[in-house]
Formats: structure tokens, C-alpha cells, sequence
């Protein structure tokens, strides 16, 4: 029975990622091919996202939030 399974390398032996269904001592034939890993991205700053969004406001906006937001002059 043939198997394929994921394992990590601990310096000096392959640690399986899941049991094996093998009884101990079985002898086997491994073929190591390493799994590249996704280059980890970083996420998108808030201000690069806002300007992606293409809002439309006016200019005062952050002058006058309350009386945008609420309806009155505070």
C-alpha cells in the first residue's frame, strides 16, 4: 500500500504529520521533495485600502465629522 503523507524535519528525523498505518518496525523507501511554502504577504495598510476604495466626500470632511455624522454643529 502506497502512501502519501506530509512530514517536518526535525534536524535529524522526519516527524509524519499524521499516524501511519504501519506496524513498527516496517521497513519503507521514502522520497524526500520539499513543500514550498506560500512567501507570507503582508496585509494591505488601512490607508492603501481606503485609497483603493475610490470614495467620494468633501473636502471638510474631517473638519466637520459631527456634523456630518450627527446632523448638528457641536
Amino acid at each position: 500500500m502506497m502512501q502519501t503523507i506530509e512530514a517536518v524535519f526535525d534536524g535529524k528525523v522526519l516527524l509524519p504529520g499524521e499516524p501511519l498505518d504501519l506496524n513498527e518496525g516496517t521497513r519503507v523507501r521514502i522520497t524526500v521533495e520539499p513543500i514550498e511554502e506560500p512567501e507570507a504577504t503582508a496585509p494591505a495598510s488601512f490607508l492603501k485600502t481606503a485609497r483603493s476604495l475610490q470614495l467620494e466626500g468633501p473636502s471638510d470632511w474631517s473638519e466637520r465629522i459631527d456634523e456630518y455624522l450627527y446632523g448638528e454643529n457641536m
